[in-house]
């Protein structure tokens, strides 16, 4: 097992370079000078090319990126060019919100995947899994922001049930973690209905319900720990999706996270910051990848990593 995770964490680096270097090249193609951006529109061309001495914008792209990779791998992400402020510790003030956020949203979009599913998969009739399948397919249909804006429009407006203007409590926590757990929820109903429907034509299956086993202890001890495996892939990548999938939410519901630091610093041409966001995203991505396929040996022992 260790041998594994330690080969494992050696192939993030070239997928952590390729990130970073795929995020430099579109950064510095965006158009727009940062300098400009920061002086505004009626300063000098002297201090425009001051500033961009000053932040180094006039080395070679090649010297810029080496330098932003020694550095982040010295756990230095650069500092903002509007505040000079650490960009790593601007990521961790707001990482706070967004596991909020994000944990909230996975948990319903867990307990709905799966029980909607488990319903859809074991339903005695088929307007019962139609039903479920229907619901599934409209949650993958909606975009999340565009949920979010008539969430806001009718709970936040018109019956001003929560704050319009970014809340930190629990109540303002609901719509935008229901609006992000959408699609993820709607993604995992489908996939828990089909892994057990296939799950539930094994042998095994068909032993235990001879038995005379209760069907819930058959569904839940024989089909849905054997079903989870695909789930749980899927549940780990959703997860680290979501991380990096709350750029709209926050910018819709005004939370101050790091989906919505992101919007401001591509608006701004802030590239440490976007580079910044862009590589903390990509690490937990991996991560994540890599802690669901050590997860694979917990649910089922037939799986070996030597």
């Amino acid at each position: 097992m260790a041998t594994y995770v330690f080969r494992r964490l050696l192939m993030l680096i070239p997928v952590l370079l390729g990130v970073t270097f795929l995020t430099f090249a579109m950064s510095h193609a965006t158009p727009g000078d940062p300098a400009k951006l920061i002086l505004g529109v009626y300063a000098t061309p002297e201090k425009v090319a001051q500033l961009r001495e000053q932040m180094g914008l006039d080395d070679p792209l090649l010297v810029q990126y080496l330098r932003y990779v020694w550095k982040a791998a010295h756990g230095d992400l650069g500092k903002s060019f509007r505040g000079q402020t650490p960009v790593l510790r601007d990521i961790l003030d707001r990482l706070p919100s967004t596991l909020e956020l994000t944990v909230s949203a996975m948990a319903i979009a867990i307990s709905g995947g799966l029980t909607l599913g488990v319903i859809a998969a074991t339903a005695k009739t088929r307007a019962v899994d139609g039903l479920a399948m229907a619901t599934a397919l409209v949650g993958l249909s909606i975009p999340n922001f565009f949920l979010g804006i008539l969430m806001i429009m009718v709970f936040g407006v018109k019956l001003r049930w929560v704050s319009v203007t970014g809340g930190e409590g629990l109540r303002d926590l609901v719509l935008p973690a229901l609006c992000l757990a959408l699609a993820p929820l709607a993604t995992l109903a489908r996939l828990t209905r089909s892994c057990v429907l296939e799950v539930a034509r094994e042998d095994y299956v068909r032993t235990a319900r001879a038995k005379g086993l209760r069907e819930r202890v058959v569904t839940t001890h024989h089909v849905l720990r054997n079903a989870l495996i695909p789930v749980v892939t899927v549940v780990g990548l959703q997860f680290a999706y979501l991380v990096g999938g709350t750029v709209f939410i926050e910018a819709v519901f005004a939370r101050p996270g790091i989906g919505r630091f992101a919007v401001n610093a591509i608006l701004m041409r802030d590239y440490p910051q976007i580079q910044g966001v862009v590589l903390f995203v990509a690490t937990t991505y991996v991560l994540v990848n890599l802690a669901v396929d050590v997860l694979y040996g917990f649910l089922d022992p037939r799986i070996h990593y030597e």
